[in-house]
């Protein structure tokens, strides 16, 4: 009796660049999101955005302590039973609404950085009809990045809810993993519809699909160091984001970001007391010595004379400490107007702050008595902060108050959190910028108007005025001049959509 014969191997599936797209007409196109589209494989970073955004540092702290029993229970035991604890982990209990807003204003910036040149270009180009993101991660979480960046529909792991749909109970039907993954697509593909799948190297011995050859699949070799697609090259470019996190949260990045929580704070504490107490000519190299680097370009203003008034310098919005940063690069005390002013805000800043209150006549009234009394008056015209190499529309108030505008352009370096945010405890934007080991400013003080230049002057319109700050500041900074406003960026980060296309077109997001 003969030996029986050797099961076969299942068939490797041919690699990414055996793929030909003009071979013959492709209309559909799927593949799988981590490990394919994404150059990593590990979705954790954004389960973590996750817990700490919309949930708490407690709980991301809890979720960061489970991670060794997650991989343990990945490779040895289950990859479905592995992804079920971490959603469970990640999601029971939190509001509904709150993790939509952190999929979309916190996601799709991590999400973005992480895309393969290789596979994206692969995946847009062949799906002329349709385009499918087939992943094991909640469609909750995944949804609003691959629908707006990727152009593609989106199978994911569906979360119950309880509370009237209000809260997730952590619990899901199945993960969508092998067998369930290829049933999703099948049914997703019914009737016969010809497509190209997509998958990662992890999974190409074990996708359903080495099983048939009904479809074409390629596999995407596993390379962490791909190179990503840029910015430009997505559906639409991330203009407003939001969160704490300034880094991709991978699992040594994310335990620094919490362990070094008690430091930072210390060290905040630290630098907040050198700006109170420390003299105003001084201040510049204290910081120095807490690890701030604050560089200084252009020539500041004189003080204003007694009997004169003070200068208006007008500023881009990087962070909360904009203001503060001016005055000490200036070497003297001015004063902030603002429209959100609260204790804790008043506290940490060493300038007087003075709130505005929407009111156009009450806020010009207000603004132009500090100047009429001496003050030099720092004014931020876009209204509210910008994270990306943008400038918001210029607010065209400033430029009826006075002739003496002084342009300054204010960059931000920071590496661990951010000191803004939209959704967040927006009175300790200050405090995280100052937590962060070894954070950086350049304050650049531009040549002041002309007279010829401004409104009472030049005859120019306030907008005309406003348009132009504007230009000669991104000119400083290498920034992009938009058109968007404060309130696009609340609309963006709330669910509301504010579109933009840039000069080719594009759409800014």
């Amino acid at each position: 009796m003969a030996p029986p014969s050797p099961t076969p191997a299942p068939a490797r599936f041919p690699p990414l660049s055996a793929f030909d797209p003009s071979a013959r007409e492709r209309r559909t196109a799927a593949s799988d999101l981590d490990g394919t589209l994404l150059a990593s494989s590990s979705a954790f970073p954004y389960y973590f955005l996750v817990a700490l955004e919309a949930g708490s540092y407690l709980r991301a702290l809890a979720l960061l302590l489970l991670a060794p029993l997650l991989l343990l229970l990945y490779t040895a035991v289950s990859e479905p039973a592995a992804i079920a604890l971490l959603v469970f982990a990640t999601f029971a209990g939190l509001r509904v609404d709150d993790v939509e807003a952190v999929a979309r204003g916190v996601l799709p910036r991590h999400y973005a950085a992480g895309v393969r040149a290789d596979s994206w270009e692969v995946f847009r180009g062949c799906g002329a009809g349709r385009r499918v993101v087939v992943t094991a991660s909640p469609a909750v979480m995944v949804g609003p990045f691959v629908r707006e960046f990727l152009g593609a529909e989106v199978a994911g792991t569906e979360l119950r809810t309880f509370a009237g749909g209000r809260r997730f109970t952590g619990v899901i039907e199945s993960v969508l993993v092998g067998e369930r993954k290829r049933e999703v697509v099948q049914r997703m593909f019914a009737g016969g519809t010809n497509f190209v799948w997509f998958l990662a190297f992890s999974e190409h011995l074990s996708s359903p699909w080495s099983r048939s050859n009904k479809k074409e699949a390629y596999m995407v070799p596993t390379n962490k160091r791909a190179p990503r697609a840029t910015p430009d090259a997505l559906l639409s470019r991330i203009i407003f984001h939001d969160g704490r996190l300034v880094r991709r949260p991978d699992p040594k990045h994310a335990l620094f970001a919490l362990a070094y929580l008690p430091v930072g704070f210390a060290l905040a504490l630290l630098r907040v007391l050198i700006s109170h107490h420390v003299p105003r000519s001084l201040v510049r190299h204290a910081y120095r010595l807490t690890g701030i680097r604050l560089t200084v370009r252009g020539t500041p203003p004189p003080p204003p004379s007694r009997g004169t008034p003070g200068s208006l310098l007008v500023c881009n919005h990087r962070t909360a400490v904009d203001p503060i940063m001016v005055s000490i690069a200036l070497g003297r005390q001015v004063t902030c107007v603002t429209y959100i002013v609260s204790r804790l805000s008043t506290a940490t800043s060493s300038v007087p702050m003075v709130a505005l209150t929407g009111d156009r006549k009450v806020d010009k009234a207000r603004i132009t008595a500090l100047l009429e009394s001496g003050r030099d008056v720092v004014v931020c015209p876009e209204g509210t902060t910008c994270r990306e190499p943008c400038l918001l529309r210029f607010s065209a108030l400033f430029a009826e108050l006075t002739d003496r505008i002084v342009p300054v352009a204010v960059e931000a370096a920071q590496s661990t959190y951010y000191g803004s945010t939209a959704r967040g405890w927006t009175s300790m934007d200050p405090c995280f910028f100052y937590m962060n080991p070894w954070p950086g400013y350049r304050v650049t003080f531009l040549p002041a108007l002309r007279l010829e230049e401004t409104c009472d002057g030049g005859g120019r319109s306030a907008v005309e005025v406003a348009s132009h700050v504007q230009a000669v500041i991104a000119k400083e900074l290498g920034y992009e001049c938009t058109g968007f406003t404060m309130k696009d960026k609340y609309m963006k980060l709330a669910g509301s959509v504010a579109d933009e296309c840039d000069p080719n077109g594009k759409k800014l997001a």
